[in-house]
């Protein structure tokens, strides 16, 4: 068990710096996931954090202890990377083993350390096989393995079903999501994948170009993202963005904003706008509504494609230059080339001014 805190981390790759001043602060026991688009630095930073990369500037604390300057093997965190790095000729045992094997570990103690990862994982019956015996996410899960045995107080993700298809990945991810319930280790996963992300993460950390954009729970990011960038990464399909425009804005801070030729009302933080500023409305596809009746704004989406999925559909169409997405239910029988009418709601919509500044204040849902 570990806490980690980063307190203005710089990283310069020669005159290059790729890590710009990040502070993070990760509770003991938390599942964080870093996740950005690629080149983002979500893996520079992890790591960083394993020491595999030096810190240029500022300051690594594990368990309150200054890491910059500690060797890997001495930080007490394993990590799983992208690859599954197993030795070919050795079996899933044997793999399993080799660090502990390495480091003079005594052999009864090596033997119920691997049993025990063997247990959490369901390798049991694999234990005599070689790598070229295993799927995709049984060599994923020898490697998951290998690290649980070493008892880290960290555990570092890096991209781990990256290479497994889609059906495995989710299988996968469920049994990361049960290895973190119930070992309560602090882990940090580093992905693109924002649905994993969500699925997985007690904190999520978005990082662009090497800053931190914002940090939450999932909940708090998908429903009160800081910016337009995180708006449009959290969420799948990814929000909707209108061009709009402010008209007015009273001393309450109950702003009017014309889309299109239609005005809707939404209560802003009036210090971040000012009347003629042009403003980007967001809504996600989820949001969309069928049925216009008690909209607020009316749209007429010419639909382009539509993906027919059972039990809910998804319409890519145009409105006025803006591609839109649109989630409907699955009996929605809507094909390429038609146009329907959808509405929206004020209560649904977001704003953000032109630096990307979220403007309106969203409720999180709380148990």
């Amino acid at each position: 068990m570990a806490t980690i805190k980063l307190t203005n981390v710089i990283k310069r790759f020669h005159d290059i710096e790729t890590i710009h001043g990040v502070n993070l602060d990760l509770q003991d026991g938390e599942f964080v996931v870093f996740v950005g688009p690629s080149g983002c630095g979500k893996s520079t930073l992890l790591r960083l954090i394993a020491g595999l990369e030096d810190i240029t500037d500022g300051k690594l604390e594990i368990n309150g202890t200054n890491m910059n300057n500690v060797a890997p093997a001495d930080r007490g965190v394993a990590m799983v990377f992208q690859s599954y790095a197993l030795y070919p000729h050795m079996t899933v045992e044997e793999n399993m083993s080799f660090g502990l094997r390495m480091n003079g570990v005594a052999p009864d103690k090596i033997k119920a350390q691997v049993s025990n990862a063997a247990n959490i994982l369901q390798l049991n019956e694999l234990l005599d096989r070689k790598p070229k015996q295993l799927s995709g996410g049984q060599r994923q899960r020898v490697a998951i393995g290998r690290a649980i045995v070493r008892q880290p107080e960290v555990f570092l993700f890096d991209e781990p079903l990256s290479n497994l298809d889609a059906e495995l990945r989710v299988d996968m991810r469920i049994q990361i999501a049960q290895l973190h319930n119930r070992l309560k280790a602090t882990m940090i996963y580093v992905t693109h994948d924002q649905v994993e992300a969500m699925t997985l993460a007690d904190k999520i950390v978005v990082l662009r170009a090497g800053n931190v954009e914002q940090v939450g729970s999932p909940l708090e990011l998908y429903h009160n993202p800081a910016n337009e960038f995180v708006a449009g990464f959290i969420g799948s399909p990814k929000m909707n963005f209108l061009d709009g425009k402010v008209i007015s804005i009273d001393n309450k801070d109950i702003a009017v904003i014309d889309i299109a030729g239609q005005t809707i009302e939404l209560e802003v933080d009036g210090t971040k706008i000012s009347v003629n500023e042009s403003v980007k409305l967001g809504i996600r596809p989820e949001h969309v509504k069928e049925n216009t009746q008690d909209a607020d704004i009316v749209l007429k989406i010419d639909i382009d494609v539509a993906e027919h999925l059972g039990g809910l559909t998804y319409l890519y169409g145009q409105f006025q230059g803006h591609k839109l997405t649109i989630e409907v239910s699955g009996a929605n029988l809507t094909r390429h080339g038609e146009s329907v009418e959808v509405g929206l709601k004020k209560a649904d919509c977001y704003l953000f001014n032109r630096t990307g500044e979220a403007l309106v204040d969203r409720p999180v849902p709380v148990r």
